[in-house]
């Protein structure tokens, strides 16, 4: 009776170990569905990139005030003349500025382990759908869609 008891416990514990073993290729969703896909996978890290705006915001005011002052000079006759170039200069100014100080961009790289145990960087414009171990499905554009 004991043996028969420890060969059922030895044989429950051995197909429990079996089923926890994934086939190479297969993820499993958190709902115990198994998939299969060559695109698709576990993220592992997902990384904010920020870069710096240009740094020629007063190259571009000036450049911008002596373009906007010439322009404004080209309308009006006397008093009206004076005013259009300076109004010209100070647009000109800040629309320089503006443009000189560029905005920097936003950007995520996210690496993912595919089913195959290969590992992939996908750079998004926005992740913040996205958290660490999600599934992940990649197409072939590089767009990332969070696997239900």
């Amino acid at each position: 009776m004991k043996a028969s008891i420890l060969s059922l416990a030895l044989a429950l514990a051995t197909a429990s170990t079996v089923q926890a073993q994934t086939p190479a290729g297969v993820l499993v969703r958190s709902d115990g569905i198994y998939l299969r896909c060559d695109q698709c996978g576990t993220v592992q890290s997902i990384e904010h990139n920020v870069t710096q705006g240009r740094e020629h915001g007063t190259a571009g005011a000036i450049i911008g005030a002596v373009a906007g002052g010439v322009l404004g000079n080209q309308v009006g006759k006397g008093k009206g003349r004076k005013l259009a170039t300076v109004g010209g200069a100070v647009g000109g100014g800040f629309a320089g500025h503006a443009i000189g100080t560029g905005g920097g961009s936003d950007s995520w790289t996210v690496r993912v382990k595919l089913g195959n145990g290969s590992y992939t960087n996908v750079a998004v414009p926005d992740a913040s759908s996205l958290r660490n171990g999600d599934l992940v499905q990649i197409d072939p554009n590089g767009n990332i869609t969070r696997i239900q």
